[in-house]
C-alpha cells in the first residue's frame, strides 16, 4: 500500500491522498482519497485550528465549525450539505440514492433506507437517515421513514422476544429476517424523536415524537426478559453495568458472554436523556454517560488510540463466533472516535476525550496516505482499502482534539457523496460527519 509524504501548505503540513479499492464488509466501503493537487487548490484564511475553551455546545448554543475555522465559505459549506442529502436522498436510485420511497399507509408516505450491497434494510440506516434528516430540517422524509420502521420493524406481539424493539434487519419488502434488534438503532431512533420534537413539535399519534421516545427509552432499558419463538431475550442495556449490550439475547450471552460494542456508546446522547426522558431513569442514564466516559479509555489502545469493534464491558476484545476478526480496529469502530468527541463538544465533561483524539489522529497520520481501514489494535494494518466513512469519523475527531489535524478536515471537505453498490454505510458516515464537523449537527431541546 502506498504511504503519503507531508507536504506544507502555509503552516500546515497535510496529509495527502492514495489510493483507492473495494472492501466487501457487514456494512461495505468503496472510496479514493482526495488527490494532493486538489488539497493543494484550497485557499486557507486561517493557519491554525484552536481547541476552544469554556461550556459545551449544549449549554452556550455555539457549535463548532471546523470549516469556517479553515476558511471555506460558508455559503459553499450550505451547498455541499444539501448535495450531500440530495444525493443519498433524492439522486439517482441505481448509483446514488440509498432512500427510497415504497408507497403509503393510514399514517402517510413509507420509506427506507437500503444497504444496497447486502440487499437489505437495517435500523442502524434507517435511524441514521431519520438523525440526518431532522439535522437537515426534512420533516416530510423523516415522518416517512419512522412510519416505515414503525410498521415494519417494531415487534408488537408481546409474545414475541424482541417486542418493542426493532428487528435489526429486514428485506426490501419489510420481511423481518432477526427477531432481535441492534441496539445502536433504538439508540438513534430515540433521540432522533427528541430531535424532532424540539425541532417540529409533536403532532399526533406515531408523530408524538416525544411520546414515541419516551417508550423506545423505557422498553430498552426496563423491558422484562422474553422467551418465545425458539429465543429468550433481556433489556438492551445491562443495569448493573449501566452499558449498552451487544445483544440482548441470551443464546449471545451463552456463547461470547454479556458484552458490549465500543461504537454502540453515546455517552452525549445518554445526558440528553437524563435531561429529557422518562424522569425514573434520568439517574440511570447519567451514570450511563459516566460510565461510557470510563469505558472509552479503557477500551482504547495505548499508544493508538483504536477500539476493537466489539468488547468486554471492561474493554476487552471479544470475538465473535463468526468472525474472529471483531477484535480489531474495524467498520463499526470506525464510529467511535465520533462519539467521544461529540460527547466532549457538547457537553465538556471529561479532557481524556481530547487525549483519545489526539492519540487516534497522531495515529492516523503516522500512516500516511490513503491509510488503511482495518487494524489490529496496535495498529499493524489488515487490509490495504480506504475508505469514506473513517475519513468522515476522522474528521468528527478533529472536533475534541487540541492539536492542528486539519488534514482530517481538509480531506472531508474534498470528499463528494460515495456512489455504487457499497454506498450506504460510506455515504450516511460521510453526511453525518459533514453535519458534526460544519457545525450543523445540533441538539435540540423537546418539546
Amino acid at each position: 500500500m502506498k504511504r503519503s509524504l507531508f507536504v506544507l501548505v502555509g503552516c500546515a503540513a497535510l496529509a495527502v491522498a492514495g489510493v483507492t479499492s473495494c472492501t466487501k464488509s457487514k456494512q461495505g466501503a468503496t472510496t479514493t482519497a482526495p488527490a494532493a493537487a486538489e488539497l493543494l487548490q484550497v485557499k486557507r484564511l486561517s493557519t491554525k485550528l484552536d481547541a476552544p475553551a469554556g461550556e459545551g455546545a449544549v449549554a452556550t448554543g455555539k457549535y463548532r465549525n471546523l470549516f469556517a475555522e479553515l476558511g471555506y465559505p460558508q455559503e459553499e459549506l450550505r451547498a455541499k450539505l444539501d448535495h450531500g442529502f440530495q444525493a443519498l436522498f433524492h439522486g439517482d436510485e441505481e448509483n446514488q440514492a440509498v432512500y427510497y420511497v415504497t408507497g403509503e399507509n393510514e399514517y402517510g408516505k413509507l420509506a427506507h433506507i437500503r444497504d444496497i450491497g447486502s440487499g437489505d434494510i437495517r435500523s442502524e440506516g434507517m435511524s441514521y437517515g431519520m438523525m440526518i434528516a431532522v439535522q437537515m430540517d426534512r420533516q416530510e422524509e423523516f415522518n416517512a421513514m419512522w412510519n416505515w420502521a414503525l410498521s415494519y420493524m417494531r415487534h408488537s406481539d408481546p409474545r414475541n422476544p424482541g417486542y418493542r424493539y426493532f428487528a435489526w434487519h429486514t428485506t426490501f419488502e419489510g420481511k423481518q429476517l432477526d427477531l432481535m434488534p441492534a441496539p445502536d438503532g433504538e439508540e438513534y431512533f430515540a433521540t432522533a424523536l427528541y430531535f424532532a420534537a424540539g425541532r417540529w413539535g409533536n403532532g399526533e399519534g406515531i408523530y408524538n415524537y416525544h411520546a414515541q421516545a419516551d417508550e423506545i427509552l423505557d422498553a430498552i432499558k426496563n423491558r422484562k426478559q422474553i422467551t418465545g419463538f425458539g429465543k429468550t431475550s433481556a433489556a438492551l442495556f445491562n443495569s448493573e453495568r449501566h452499558q449498552v449490550r451487544f445483544s440482548p439475547d441470551l443464546a449471545h450471552f451463552a456463547s461470547h458472554g454479556d458484552h458490549t460494542d465500543p461504537s454502540y456508546h453515546l455517552p452525549a446522547f445518554y445526558e440528553l436523556w437524563a435531561i429529557w426522558g422518562p424522569e425514573a431513569d434520568r439517574a440511570f442514564w447519567k451514570e450511563c454517560a459516566k460510565v461510557s466516559r470510563d469505558f472509552f479509555v479503557k477500551a482504547a489502545h495505548p499508544k493508538t488510540g483504536l477500539v476493537p469493534d466489539y468488547s468486554t464491558f471492561d474493554g476487552e476484545p471479544v470475538a465473535a463466533s463468526w468472525d474472529p476478526n471483531t477484535v480489531n480496529f474495524r467498520f463499526d469502530a470506525w464510529r467511535t472516535a465520533m462519539n467521544w468527541s461529540v460527547d466532549w463538544i457538547w457537553f465538556k465533561v471529561d479532557p481524556r476525550q481530547q487525549e483519545l483524539s489526539d492519540r487516534l489522529l497522531e495515529f492516523f497520520r503516522s500512516q500516511g496516505r490513503g491509510y488503511a481501514n482495518q487494524y489490529t489494535l496496535d495498529g499493524t494494518p489488515k487490509s490495504t482499502d480506504y475508505s469514506s466513512g473513517l475519513e468522515a469519523m476522522n474528521a468528527v475527531a478533529v472536533m475534541a482534539s487540541t492539536k492542528d489535524y486539519r488534514e482530517f478536515v481538509e480531506a472531508l471537505w474534498m470528499r463528494t457523496p460515495p456512489t455504487g453498490k457499497w454506498r450506504y454505510y460510506d455515504g450516511l458516515l460521510y453526511l453525518m460527519g459533514m453535519l458534526h464537523v460544519s457545525g450543523e449537527f445540533r441538539a435540540y431541546t423537546p418539546k
